[in-house]
């Protein structure tokens, strides 16, 4: 079996924390008036300044200068409190032998703290990679690219599991195959044309060792 690298997104894939950030809009801006699961499906995967400009619009104001600092602090306040990993989660890391790192559009003390607060961080050490550090955002490739070259593998020895549909964009993107953890009730709308789809993370030790074992091999530069 080849060996492979797991490229695993955070949010909304590791870690239930989409709710959690959204309700934090919410908490900010009595404006808004949308249910945290209409945000979920409108902000999956965006980048925030993105997610900021469309909320500008729809408020019809401008958010305040500090209005990121005081969404970053909120954000931080309810991870601490609620945060938890996704159902599963911990028991497919348990049996996931690969290689494997985080790569994340958010800033990275979010990453940490995310993974700390949800007791996953023991099964990631210091493989964490950011859209902040890397400047570049998903659908990008730039940030997966990054990360495998980071971790030593090729692309085509690569496997992103994601949650978002700019994720498994940007994973086509780089040339990694991907898997689009899509959570039991969400529509058919949520998933992507280019991810393999699958609802149980019990069920992902099983895709990836199928992967594995269908992965071509890496030949060193200098073998002869």
């Amino acid at each position: 079996m080849t060996s492979i690298c797991v490229i695993f997104d955070l949010d909304g894939t590791l870690v239930d924390s989409e709710g959690l950030c959204n309700q934090a809009f919410l908490d900010l801006l009595p404006q808004l008036t949308d249910t945290v699961e209409s945000l979920i499906q409108r902000y999956r995967g965006k980048k925030l300044a993105q997610i900021f400009t469309d909320i500008e619009s729809r408020i019809c104001q401008k958010l305040p200068d500090a209005f990121e600092q005081h969404y970053r602090q909120r954000v931080a306040e309810l991870f601490s409190r609620e945060l938890k990993p996704m159902p599963g989660v911990i028991e497919m890391l348990e049996v996931t032998n690969f290689p494997k790192c985080i790569a994340s559009s958010g800033p990275t003390l979010k990453i940490r703290q995310a993974l700390q607060v949800s007791g996953l961080a023991p099964y990631f050490g210091d493989s964490i990679f950011s859209s902040y550090e890397v400047g570049s955002w998903k659908p990008e490739p730039g940030l997966f690219q990054y990360a495998a070259n980071s971790m030593g593998f090729m692309p085509s020895q690569c496997v992103v599991v994601e949650d978002s549909k700019v994720g498994i964009e940007a994973a086509a993107a780089a040339g990694m195959k991907a898997f689009q953890y899509v959570r039991n009730g969400e529509t058919s709308s949520c998933r992507a044309e280019d991810g393999v789809a699958f609802d149980d993370m019990l069920q992902l030790p099983k895709l990836l060792a199928h992967f594995a074992g269908n992965a071509q091999p890496i030949i060193p530069k200098d073998a002869t």
